[in-house]
Order: C-alpha cells, then structure tokens, then sequence
C-alpha cells in the first residue's frame, strides 16, 4: 500500500490509519528509518514486546505473537510457580 504525507512544521510525519491497521503499529512502537537515493524507508522493529501480568494474565505488549513452544515455556513456568505457591514452597 502507497500513502502520502505531509511534514508538519516540527518535522513530524503522520503514518495512515490505514497502514498503521495493515503493519500492526501502535503508539510507543519503534520504527527503524534507513535513507538513500532520494528515499526514506521506515521499517517496525518488532519482538522487541515484553510479557506483563494483567489482572492475574499474562499478555504481550508489542512485538511478534510468541510461538508455540516459547508460549508452552511461559505457561510451564508459570504453572511451576503457582504449584510452588500452592505446597508452600514459596521462593
């Protein structure tokens, strides 16, 4: 998808609503800007996402979903934990 843009008078750009829905961009993402032969090319930076817990649930913030095997990783830890807690055996 192509986009146009106007620069406003701080030198700030305005990325679509379209292309930010399209790419997955949300405020605080990061955005890597490479120029050369009369061109700007802007590129996400992705996985850079980290794991809170949210009322009791882990969520993502940013990034790349997680594959299957780092989520079965998360979700054995956390379950180790909760077994700990549970016997008393609490670190």
């Amino acid at each position: 998808m192509n986009a146009r843009t106007i620069i406003d008078e701080a030198g700030r750009v305005t990325i679509p609503e379209s292309l930010r829905e399209e790419l997955h961009l949300q405020p605080g993402d990061a955005i890597d800007m490479e120029s050369g032969s009369e061109q700007i090319t802007l590129r996400p930076i992705r996985g850079s996402g980290s794991m809170r817990k949210k009322q009791g649930v882990w969520v993502l913030h940013t990034g790349d979903p997680l594959s299957a095997s780092a989520a079965d990783e998360i979700l054995q830890q956390i379950r180790e934990e909760r077994d700990q807690a549970n016997l008393g055996k609490q670190e």
